[in-house]
């Protein structure tokens, strides 16, 4: 049934405003509205910022999305929106949004978590089989997922501080590089020399699958400090070898990490990679290569269905609703949502419980 599902997706997590229109694994249109100008001066994302460019923005997403795929709502069989983990300003104007359309059209709600969105979207991309592995790597997330189901995800690491993404944004900003910092340093390791700099490969000399991004961020900091100090400033050059050898770092790690991963996950049709870290072009060659060597099936989505979109919650939405059914108006936003409920939580856990 779900191949035949039309249905309307709303993304609103973090700062970009998205909706798409998906029937099936065709995508019939996807409208994103990204806030980069608004945060610009700020060097990342301000909640309140965001939330108030979603409220804002929503509804001409949907208008527009609905324009590209020309559909009317009444041609919409489900509504599936983001309903966390994310700013919660954002997420609250998506699900109520979300609610009112809903509740004036009579169509289904499903709120879907924006790491299911990402983590189903090889299914939706490659039709990719359950079970299978993957690496959602971004902003605010770094999990090695085993999904067997589209609600069935086995945690089997994730980061115990920082995202890769959240490295990448502040080694930009340590470097007085523009925002977002993935592409910056992307773009700038392209011309430098990733062994100039001796830099850390944190927690490859422990078992498992986590990660940890933090100390790599303070060891480009020092190196940088000691640059400025020995020369009186850095150099271009210093700035390109600086983010080549931090993104070799972050590739090394997770490369390694993903290799113990897949070790621990026999039976599976094979390994993608998602999230906006997932853009990263050195990732994705270094995983490739490490598919191929492991005779695995390699998934990396296009680029535009990597960072946030709407078109993944859709789909991700109609792989819910056939398995278990629709959600009522009492659907709340989220702030923190586990996709493994049964993993202790190593990072963003509190009194209010585990992040991610």
């Amino acid at each position: 049934m779900k191949d035949t599902l039309t249905v309307l997706g709303l993304e609103s997590s973090c700062d970009d405003t998205a909706a798409a229109v998906v029937r099936g694994r065709e995508i019939l249109s996807s409208v994103v509205a990204d806030q980069t100008a608004l945060h610009e001066a700020f060097g990342g994302v301000v909640p309140e910022i965001a939330a108030r460019a979603h409220a804002e923005k929503l509804d001409h997403c949907v208008e527009g999305a609905l324009g590209q795929s020309g559909l009317s709502l009444a041609d919409i069989d489900i509504i599936a929106v983001t309903a966390g983990p994310g700013l919660i300003g954002g997420v609250l104007s998506g699900v109520m949004l979300a609610k009112g359309l809903s509740a004036a059209t009579g169509k289904p709600l499903v709120g879907v978590n924006h790491l299911a969105g990402h983590a189903l979207t090889p299914r939706l991309t490659d039709g990719l089989a359950y079970p299978f592995l993957i690496l959602l790597v971004s902003g605010g997330h770094c999990q090695f997922l085993r999904v067997d189901g589209p609600t069935e995800f086995k945690k089997l690491g994730s980061t115990i501080d920082d995202a890769p993404g959240e490295a990448f944004d502040k080694t930009a900003r340590l470097l007085g590089l523009p925002q977002p910092g993935g592409p910056s340093v992307e773009k700038h390791a392209r011309s430098g020399d990733e062994t100039r700099f001796t830099f850390p490969r944190p927690l490859l000399d422990r078992p498992g699958c986590d990660v940890s991004f933090s100390g790599l961020k303070t060891a480009l900091l020092r190196q940088r400090d000691q640059l400025v100090a020995d020369q009186g400033g850095l150099y271009d050059q210093d700035v390109d070898d600086l983010c080549a050898g931090f993104q070799a770092s972050v590739r090394d790690v997770l490369v390694e990490k993903s290799r113990r991963a897949l070790a621990e996950s026999p039976g599976i049709s094979g390994f993608a990679v998602a999230g906006g870290v997932a853009a990263n072009g050195v990732l994705r060659a270094a995983l490739e290569t490490l598919c191929a060597d492991q005779d695995v099936r390699f998934v990396a989505p296009p680029l535009a269905l990597c960072t946030d979109n709407a078109a993944m919650i859709a789909f991700a939405g109609a792989e819910q609703y056939t398995e278990r059914g629709a959600d009522d108006l009492t659907l709340v936003a989220r702030p923190r949502w586990p996709l493994d409920t049964t993993a202790t939580a190593v990072i963003g856990s509190g009194r209010k419980g585990a992040k991610a």
